[in-house]
């Protein structure tokens, strides 16, 4: 079935934005052959022609997006088929700022109604109940994909149809596998400009959830507790445990920390456990990974010394506040390798450090990011080195 609207919907997408964390838009639609790097893309196009019959058939508050990364998947639901009361949960914060952005876009094009036809809701069962249909974009970690697919047959509709799409090129038979454990039926589309979506139905009786989950890691003496899109999951990542074996040279005049993309929080928990008198703030901008830190924090005894925050790269953190700074930046964006988190990461730390200041970094040592931290923050000196990774530590000019 097409869309209600196919001239709105083609117009909505045409003027879609990939906008930047600053403010302004990065790249329009078809500004690159990187589908990581547009506004809306195959996926994102088969997802709505896929989903397009059963999204006409509801009724308002029945559908729930999912990992919307732009907005095209909210948005064009809402301009194609007239749709309202979507409920949307993006892990990410600035895919939550895109869809805002481009919302009001769409309004200025007098687009038909796109600002009030949704809401924003963390996983949990306000975001799925009574919905009928789920559009999802495939996460790439099975655990992130496993956690929202049993919340769905948890708390969704009996007759929920879950449309779940991704590129084939980062899609595997297990993907089918973690949605066959929570659904009877679990289909696949044609594949379409290299995209590709799964079906799933039947939402099995019963269904628990998984996560949070909590691990001991023996080697830290820490319980790491991680909901399913947090990285590395409620484990200790060969990056972070290389750094923390530099704590001990910290300043140790340092009492204000910031754990700048803290994921589950192990870098801010064990600094506040080996700095009896510093408060840490840990700031990411994924709420799995915000809500893994807390739940760490609070397991490790240091809940009231860490404090969490979810916004876009320490964005809320206050000018020339912290004697210290810990960072394990990542080194891809979605499927496409990036250093552009880490460059951003690195200013933010040069802005947030006073004087004198430090920034410890791990990265992999092929990255070579010493110019770019001595540019950023200041005197650059490596402090260690492994086969895979490197240590810096930079004072703040």
């Amino acid at each position: 079935m097409p869309a209600r609207d196919q001239a709105a919907l083609d117009r909505l997408l045409a003027g879609l934005e990939r906008f930047t964390p600053d403010d302004g838009p990065a790249r329009p639609h078809g500004g690159s052959a990187d589908p990581t790097l547009v506004a809306v893309d195959a996926t994102d196009r088969l997802l709505l022609d896929e989903a397009a019959s059963a999204l006409a058939a509801t009724r308002p508050g029945e559908v729930v997006v999912v990992d919307d990364r732009f907005g095209a998947l909210t948005l064009g639901a809402a301009v194609a088929h007239g749709l309202t009361g979507i409920r949307v949960h993006q892990d990410a914060l600035t895919s939550e700022t895109a869809l805002d952005r481009n919302a009001r876009a769409a309004a200025r094009r007098d687009l038909p109604g796109p600002e009030a036809a949704f809401s924003h809701h963390p996983l949990g069962e306000d975001l799925l109940r009574g919905a009928r249909v789920v559009v999802l974009q495939l996460p790439r970690s099975l655990a992130a994909l496993r956690d929202v697919a049993e919340h769905v047959a948890r708390f969704a509709a009996p007759d929920v149809v879950v449309f779940a799409g991704g590129r084939v090129k980062h899609m595997t038979t297990a993907m089918n596998e973690v949605l066959a454990e929570s659904f009877t039926e679990v289909r696949a589309s044609l594949a379409r400009q290299k995209s590709r979506v799964l079906v799933a139905s039947g939402p099995r009786p019963g269904t628990g959830l998984t996560y949070p989950v909590t691990e001991h890691v023996a080697e830290l003496g820490l319980d790491v507790v991680a909901y399913g899109a947090a990285f590395a999951g409620a484990s200790l990542d060969l990056g972070t445990r290389f750094l923390l074996g530099f704590l001990d040279e910290v300043s140790p005049g340092a009492r204000d920390a910031v754990d700048l993309g803290c994921g589950t929080g192990i870098l801010a928990v064990s600094f506040a456990r080996a700095r009896p008198g510093a408060s840490v703030v840990a700031t990411d901008q994924s709420e799995a990974a915000v809500r893994s830190a807390r739940a760490t924090a609070a397991a490790d005894g240091v809940g009231d010394r860490v404090r969490v925050v979810r916004d876009d790269v320490g964005s809320s953190l206050a000018d020339r506040s912290a004697d210290v700074v810990l960072c394990n930046p990542p080194f891809h964006q979605g499927a496409a390798l990036s250093t552009d988190a880490a460059h951003r990461m690195f200013a933010t730390a040069g802005r947030v450090l006073r004087p004198g200041g430090e920034l410890w970094t791990v990265y992999n040592s092929h990255l070579r990011y010493r110019p770019a931290l001595e540019r950023a923050v200041g005197p650059t000196t490596q402090a260690g080195r492994n086969p895979r990774f490197t240590v810096t530590r930079s004072v703040a000019r």
